[in-house]
């Protein structure tokens, strides 16, 4: 699984991307919250692993402008706050598990094993933005009853767009998406792919669902 790690202790950070890189799983450890809001922006993950007291952003505020872009990603709290209402309030912010430091490895690691079994059970099957719908398995898409063709590039930029609804995404996110993550070429190569989309999308329709955001990007509304 992709895993993301932001824990601000370097020494708990460090064996946490250690311990679970050594049993498979790929992990992107970061040591603050404004910096795992960015990563969470731009690629995805399957479980995150969130420390509750971060130097520069709460963890609790990470979590919530998290649930905010709508990811499909799972949340592990950890925190030394370990009574009731801690835990309640971590839950009620949008966490899926809450561990409480100290802690075993062998039950975080179980406890990533059950959010991945909760996952696969409820996984999301479609996405739907106003009258523009996806089903995620057969990639077909429409908007209202009429079918849409779409090339490969055109689908995964769509489906990004569509995760990341009334939200700016900048050409360079679109970019390190579609090709790889530390992508350092020409973002002007977005605008051709986005105007191929927009136009397949906007066919026979008076609204334009894709916004271009001057200097920031692109924004999928509602129509």
């Amino acid at each position: 699984m992709q895993i993301l790690i932001v824990e601000d202790d370097s020494v708990l950070g460090a064996a946490l991307e250690k311990g679970l890189s050594e049993i498979g799983h790929v992990c992107t450890w970061t040591q603050n919250g404004v910096s795992a809001v960015q990563l969470l922006a731009s690629k995805t993950f399957d479980v995150v692993i969130l420390d509750r007291m971060l130097p520069d952003l709460p963890g609790l505020e990470v979590l919530k402008q998290l649930r905010q872009m709508n990811r499909e990603v799972s949340v592990l709290v950890l925190t030394a706050l370990g009574s009731v209402d801690e835990r309640v309030n971590g839950l009620n912010a949008g966490a899926d598990d809450y561990l409480v430091k100290p802690f075993a490895f062998a039950e975080l690691v179980a406890r990533i094993e059950a959010l991945k079994r909760r996952k696969n059970t409820t996984q999301v099957t479609g996405l739907t933005v106003g009258t523009l719908s996806v089903e995620l398995t057969s990639r077909l898409v429409r908007r209202r009853e009429k079918e849409i063709d779409l090339t490969p590039t055109e689908y995964k930029l769509l489906e990004f767009l569509m995760r990341h609804s009334d939200q700016v995404v900048s050409r360079r996110m679109l970019c390190e998406h579609l090709w790889e993550s530390d992508w350092e070429g020409v973002t002007n190569v977005i605008e051709v792919h986005i105007n191929r989309l927009r136009n397949k999308l906007n066919k026979g329709f008076d609204i334009d669902l894709i916004h271009t955001i001057r200097g920031s990007g692109y924004e999928l509304r509602a129509d």
